[in-house]
């Protein structure tokens, strides 16, 4: 018979034989070397599943972690008492376990995040509502209904809706995620006003001046620059822009352009710093 070898792969154990025929046992031999890269092919697979659970319950770990510490440590002011609160009437929309766990589910399809927290807010972005008050936006809002533009839940939303005559309304907790702004609503407040065009707002003084007043307040009292309040127009242009879904990587609005956006930021930075 020839000698004999014994070769373990894995659990596998394989003889291979030199036959009186004179066949040296090439074919075994090429069999046992298919075994193997098999069974490293299949290493390397377990290895890289087990890597990649690890990373995402670590990120769901620190996600967890950062909501847990803002819900029980609220962000104060960048320089405490330095701008004051401007009046606002608190009218909040229904936002209760459901929508939250829709805005978990948002979050993770868009930015690879479990959570409906917004921790470490960094951008303000400005909106205007087309339409004529605040009640129809926030009719809106209030709706756990799929949107009319993209078909998703949760609802769209936004922290604060201004009205025309200067009203400012809070409809979400400053600590919630709300949709309003595609690629950037895990790190920004959204702010609506009232109108049709930005003009149309920027020649309304008690709704402008309602807008930089609590616009300022909010970038104090978080600590973000001036120039990272921007206009929806601009949200591809942020830094802070991410967007898993391929299709939606280039997706904005047309409210508050780059120009008209410049006037609101000099009228910000004329009001003072913090």
């Amino acid at each position: 018979m020839g000698a004999v070898v014994l070769t373990a792969v894995g659990a596998a154990v394989v003889y291979a034989a030199t036959r009186p025929d004179g066949n040296d046992g090439t074919v075994t031999v090429n069999r046992l070397q298919d075994v193997q890269r098999r069974a490293e092919a299949t290493r390397i697979a377990h290895r890289r599943w087990f890597a990649a659970r690890k990373a995402d319950l670590l990120r769901q770990i620190h996600a967890a972690k950062a909501s847990n510490e803002a819900a029980a440590s609220p962000p104060q002011l960048a320089q405490s008492g330095s701008v004051p609160e401007p009046q606002i009437v608190r009218r909040f929309i229904p936002f209760g376990a459901k929508r939250k766990a829709e805005t978990r589910a948002y979050a993770q399809r868009h930015y690879g995040i479990s959570t409906d927290k917004l921790v470490d807010p960094k951008v303000i972005v400005e909106h205007y509502t087309e339409s004529a008050d605040a009640q129809s936006a926030i009719n809106t809002f209030a709706t756990d209904q799929p949107d009319s533009e993209l078909h998703e839940l949760p609802q769209t939303c936004a922290h604060f809706v201004i009205d025309s005559d200067g009203t400012i309304y809070q409809l979400v907790s400053l600590t919630e995620i709300c949709r309003h702004t595609v690629g950037l609503n895990y790190t920004a407040f959204g702010i609506e006003m009232a109108g049709f065009s930005d003009q149309q707002i920027l020649d309304r003084k008690a709704e402008l001046d309602a807008a930089l007043t609590l616009t300022r307040w909010l970038r104090c009292r978080y600590g973000i620059d001036v120039h990272n309040v921007i206009g929806h127009n601009e949200s591809l242009s942020s830094p802070y822009h991410r967007e898993r879904v391929a299709s939606l990587r280039t997706q904005t609005h047309d409210d508050w352009k780059h120009a008209d956006m410049n006037v609101f930021r000099r009228k910000l930075a004329a009001l003072g710093g913090c």
